[in-house]
């Protein structure tokens, strides 16, 4: 979708003043396809089991294992879910629930905080910094879809191969680096700081964009899984409010000194990973809620 955003507005460059309308509007498109597309997707197993439409749950896991995989998976969320009458959101304070709702926040707001996205909205503002023509600001946007598109295919082969853990502290610590090396470029205004960028969004691409969603849905536990799920993506929306609408000033500020902030966060989110995230691969969300509750 971004890619294809991307070529379009490249396309339409040369459409005179109103080409940013054009640019603008055309989101209702893929906006009405995604609205019609989401009536054939099916309910969460566990949503329905909570609800007590046991068998549209079935039907859901029979579609991803066989009968005896929907037999076993349905006792496991039945245990996981017994005596749970209903769920308010005052119940993620508990003591059970808040570890995980609170590494759910954090694994949100890093992956805004991290910086990318700065590239993403303000790739133009980037470029021109270093001379390039409105031209080729346009350009490097379509560069910048197309490495995401790759890696992002790439993060969907390795991250049940890999785990989720490690490619979240290879993207932290990589972009940390690349980071130091943009400020050296951007400072001497060389062309060649296209490449690093696109290498820093083709890491992200492969490991904190995609596997951070990963991670949200996988480490609440089923009682209140709605409810905390809910509350890390608005933390992380309102994360990358703060990155996009911040940006523009501290660049004006600092200039290409701006990313030594980004190092700095990607080198805080390393040591919060690598000391409060546990690795979910190959587990059910059942084992997980053992797991992240300290019975496993």
């Amino acid at each position: 979708g971004i890619l294809f955003t991307n070529l379009i507005n490249y396309t339409l460059r040369n459409y005179g003043e109103d080409a940013w309308r054009w640019m603008f509007g055309l989101g209702f498109v893929p906006s009405v396809l995604f609205f019609i597309g989401a009536m054939w997707l099916p309910e969460s197993p566990r949503w329905l089991m909570k609800a007590g439409k046991n068998a549209k749950a079935k039907e859901v896991l029979e579609k991803i294992g066989d009968a005896g995989f929907a037999h076993e998976s349905m006792n496991h969320i039945s245990k996981s879910l017994s005596g749970i009458t209903t769920t308010r959101y005052a119940d993620i304070f508990k003591k059970a629930v808040l570890p995980a709702v609170m590494v759910g926040i954090g694994l949100a707001v890093f992956q805004q905080w991290c910086g990318i996205n700065t590239v993403f909205n303000y790739a133009p503002k980037i470029f021109e910094s270093i001379g390039a023509s409105q031209d080729d600001q346009l350009l490097q946007t379509v560069f910048i879809g197309g490495v995401n598109l790759v890696f992002t295919i790439l993060a969907m082969l390795l991250v049940d191969k890999l785990g989720r853990k490690p490619l979240m502290l290879m993207g932290a610590a990589m972009l940390a680096l690349l980071y130091l090396f943009v400020v050296l470029l951007l400072g001497g205004r060389s062309p060649h700081v296209s490449w690093l960028l696109l290498t820093a969004i083709g890491v992200y691409a492969m490991t904190l964009a995609p596997v951070t969603w990963v991670l949200i849905a996988e480490i609440f536990p089923n009682k209140v899984r709605g409810e905390a799920t809910a509350i890390a993506i608005v933390s992380l929306w309102l994360a990358y409010f703060i990155l996009v609408f911040t940006f523009p000033v501290i660049f004006e500020q600092l200039k290409d000194k701006s990313f030594y902030i980004y190092s700095v966060v990607c080198v805080a989110g390393f040591v919060f990973v690598w000391f409060k995230v546990k690795e979910t691969k190959g587990k059910t969300l059942e084992e997980l809620e053992r797991i992240m509750s300290g019975k496993a």
